[in-house]
């Protein structure tokens, strides 16, 4: 059975400094121009992601928001993706508030654009995430955000220290369950600082690849994810073969086929290159 690629970006496809080399750049596109199916699954929206990899012709499915949505990068379209209700977003919003923290809140409006709600940003955190986000035009600020029908939330994220989130993840725990899918990662770009994202259960990179498998015609046995951080732990227990880089979190490579060089290195494409030339084992 041929293999099929999805990989990872932040600390997995792209260089420390957010950019591909151009060898990597060079064999995913001859790659993909000789109908080998390749993707990347993200936390990023498509604005973000397609600022830094729109080199690449991608023309399968990508998976964002960590499997919130599904886009077709052909025709610019989402086609499939889980939100929260209005009503468990502001659930999730108050128990922020009473933590002292407000959100950003990624959603998607009545025509499918790709939207950013905040209020007014003071916290180094998060000034620094919307200061590497230059004129980008998701963003919309409110005196107080409130998601109306309008808005289909996609992901509501929280970044802070590591002292400031905990305690908010714990409450979230007690209070959503089962409802929400809870992520609580250290950023890649952000010095000391963490992510709480909140999104709709079946909003995760697992369920992401298997959606994406059925949308390419793939089985899962014959994907191969390559990944770096703990987002990445759903597509490694579903896909058939499992690529940590050299500097993933310890939960990833235990988890691993194989565990290959860094990002800085070229590794995802010089894995794809050399598994095409047979060289690989």
């Amino acid at each position: 059975m041929p293999s099929c690629y999805l990989t990872d970006l932040d600390g997995t496809l792209l260089r420390a400094d957010e950019s591909m080399s151009d060898y990597t750049v060079l064999q995913l596109t001859e790659a993909l121009e000789a109908g080998v199916i390749i993707s990347y699954a993200t936390a990023r929206s498509y604005a973000s992601s397609y600022r830094v990899t729109s080199a690449i012709p991608w023309r399968y499915p990508i998976v964002l928001y960590n499997g919130a949505m599904i886009f077709d990068p052909a025709s610019k379209r989402v086609i499939g993706g889980h939100w929260l209700s209005p009503d468990l977003s502001h659930l999730i919003m108050e128990a922020g508030r009473s933590h002292g923290l407000v959100p950003l809140v990624f959603a998607l409006d009545e025509e499918d654009q790709e939207k950013v709600l905040h209020e007014k940003l003071s916290r180094s955190g998060e000034v620094a995430f919307y200061n590497s986000r230059p004129n980008d035009p998701r963003f919309r600020e409110y005196d107080k955000i409130a998601i109306t029908e309008n808005y289909r939330s996609l992901i509501i994220t929280y970044i802070g220290l590591f002292e400031e989130l905990e305690p908010l993840k714990q409450r979230l725990e007690q209070l959503c369950g089962g409802l929400v899918h809870i992520q609580f990662i250290k950023d890649v770009y952000i010095k000391d600082h963490y992510f709480l994202e909140l999104s709709h259960p079946m909003a995760n990179k697992g369920d992401g690849v298997r959606l994406w498998a059925q949308l390419v015609g793939m089985e899962l046995e014959a994907v191969t994810v390559f990944g770096d951080n703990l987002n990445d732990l759903g597509m490694f227990r579903a896909a058939g073969n499992r690529i940590a880089v050299a500097d993933a979190h310890e939960q990833i490579k235990q988890l691993a086929d194989r565990v290959i060089g860094t990002s800085n290195e070229d590794a995802v494409a010089r894995y794809i290159a050399l598994e095409r030339q047979g060289l690989t084992t």
